[in-house]
């Protein structure tokens, strides 16, 4: 791919440093690890790995990465300039940097002169001195530093005269990035915009810079884009927008923004169309739930559930989406529901593989079925294989793979006893082939019983079964007014190591509710792998 170096761009990831502060996120060194190569495999060019000597955790990333290194991305080292009134040479946390072996080094300065007074509780002539030494005793140590220009949007509306001087003496002591920050996150897009127009001015015109948001007034990604429309070629982020407080700019959404919006080049083509996998993989490695709703890499980015809104995609799917969900890897979805139309059933019959016909009475019943199930309290929107099991029965071409002819659970609640765990004996019976099976199984709590002993009996007929996992069990309760005797919607998760699907059962019994969810969710799985069976033999032959 040719790329105009006026209009490449670095993206400079901080997940590892900047994110990890969000409250509430926290990642082990393997973490650290995956994510690093993740975001290696993305194309990231420059990887901000953490402080090290700030913990030991840092100091053994870095290790790891020496002996097993990147295979594009520069991983950086991340540090504060020296104390007051102490040498760079003799500041151990400098010694930390050194050893962590980066070719990088970003060390942020204080741009702000209450911070200078009021933080650091030094002089404004030691503050500038600080940043000289620290960059110059880096550079004479064969290290390429990026200045953090700390608060400086803030510095410069305060005292601005001062906040130049900070980032003439970063330039002036071998710098090659100057990184503007909005480190308080309060700073809006026109604002960025003069300031960073206001910098260039003054700045040697050689002068490479970058922009660096938080997210505490919900401008982050707005902000970093019109620094880069002013000049900035350095934009820092975190992956899903991760970081303290409200978090950093989201580099999710601002690489396709100026990638596919602005004209910017931030990566290949095909490493934009990762996007999405590698959002979704971070937030697996970080242990937080995806944000089904992000622009561009979320689950609902691109899902239609109005009528109207499916029938005009289907025709043209720039009525309705600003870009191609495949350019970052995401894909359309058409959302199932009690608003939806003929258009939302036919289309989502093609993605389970079925072809239906307007005309087809089939397609009629199905929306009327579904309508109907919707005001009894189920959700297919958000559990489609219950759906397309709705789909294939009214077609016909339900299996039934097996039959349950009754359960029964006992639970064993004895209040006040020490270890307790509240077990629970589930017994089922199951007729397949004509033949019929009684099993009994025990599990902590209720359903897991339920679904232990199902797959107890069904194993001997269907062994895949084994690999089947209940991943997640969510229980909505729809109408709290009427107490105990309230409905309940159950929704389960299952997984079978390739694949996930989710199952939906409403009942005013919830274990009746988690009974209809578990079966079907085991009668979908049997029917993937016969569906993956048959396509295979198809192929074959």
């Amino acid at each position: 791919m040719t790329t105009d170096s006026s209009t490449r761009l670095w993206i400079y990831d901080t997940t590892l440093r900047d994110g990890t502060q969000r409250e509430g996120l926290s990642v082990s060194i393997e973490d650290k690890l995956r994510i690093a190569r993740q975001l290696d495999k993305l194309g990231i060019p420059f990887i901000e790995g953490g402080w090290p000597g700030a913990n030991p955790k840092d100091v053994q990333f870095f290790w790891q990465l020496k002996e097993q290194p990147l295979t594009q991305a520069e991983v950086v080292a991340f540090c504060s300039t020296r104390r007051p009134n102490v040498t760079a040479a003799e500041e151990p946390m400098l010694q930390a940097i050194l050893a962590a072996g980066t070719r990088w080094v970003t060390i942020f300065g204080k741009s702000w002169d209450l911070h200078v007074t009021e933080g650091l509780k030094t002089s404004l002539a030691e503050n500038l001195a600080m940043i000289q030494d620290t960059i110059e005793y880096l550079r004479s140590s064969g290290r390429r530093v990026i200045y953090d220009a700390e608060h400086w949007f803030d510095g410069y509306k305060h005292n601005s005269d001062y906040a130049l001087k900070s980032l003439a003496t970063a330039i002036a002591s071998g710098a090659e990035w100057l990184v503007l920050c909005d480190t308080n996150g309060g700073t809006l897009p026109h604002e960025i915009s003069q300031i960073v127009q206001d910098v260039i001015k003054v700045v040697p015109p050689e002068t490479q810079l970058g922009i660096h948001t938080h997210n505490d007034s919900d401008t982050a990604v707005a902000n970093a884009m019109a620094a880069v429309i002013e000049g900035a070629r350095m934009v820092q982020g975190t992956i899903n927008g991760y970081g303290e407080r409200c978090g950093n700019a989201n580099l999710c959404s601002l690489i396709p923004n100026l990638q596919l919006k602005l004209g910017y080049t931030c990566l290949a083509d095909n490493q934009l169309t990762q996007l999405t996998q590698a959002s979704r993989f971070i937030s697996e490695v970080v242990n937080l739930a995806p944000d089904e709703h992000a622009a561009f890499v979320g689950r609902s980015a691109f899902a239609h559930k109005g009528g109207i809104h499916v029938s005009a995609v289907e025709r043209n799917p720039l009525t309705y989406e600003h870009i191609q969900p495949e350019q970052i890897g995401n894909n359309r979805r058409i959302v199932i529901s009690e608003q939806a139309g003929l258009s939302n059933v036919l289309a989502k019959a093609r993605t389970f593989g079925i072809e239906l016909d307007k005309h087809n009475p089939a397609a009629r019943q199905i929306l009327q079925r579904l309508k109907e199930l919707e005001s009894e309290g189920y959700q297919f929107e958000a559990a489609e294989a219950s759906f397309d099991l709705l789909m294939r029965e009214a077609l016909g071409k339900r299996q039934q793979l097996f039959e349950i002819k009754g359960f029964q659970v006992h639970c064993d609640l004895v209040q006040g006893l020490e270890n307790h765990n509240g077990n629970a004996l589930a017994t089922v019976k199951v007729a397949v082939n004509g033949q019929d099976i009684l099993e009994a199984a025990e599990g902590n709590g209720p359903v897991a019983a339920l679904d232990a002993a199902l797959r107890k009996a069904l194993v001997n007929f269907y062994p895949q079964i084994a690999a089947f996992e209940l991943t997640d069990y969510k229980v909505r309760i729809l109408d709290g007014h009427t107490g105990t005797a309230a409905k309940t919607r159950v929704l389960v998760e299952s997984r079978n190591g390739h694949q996930r699907w989710t199952t939906v059962g409403v009942s005013t019994n919830i274990l009746e509710a988690s009974y209809q969810a578990v079966v079907e969710g085991l009668e979908y799985g049997l029917l993937l792998l016969h569906s993956s069976a048959k396509a295979a033999l198809t192929a074959s032959s």
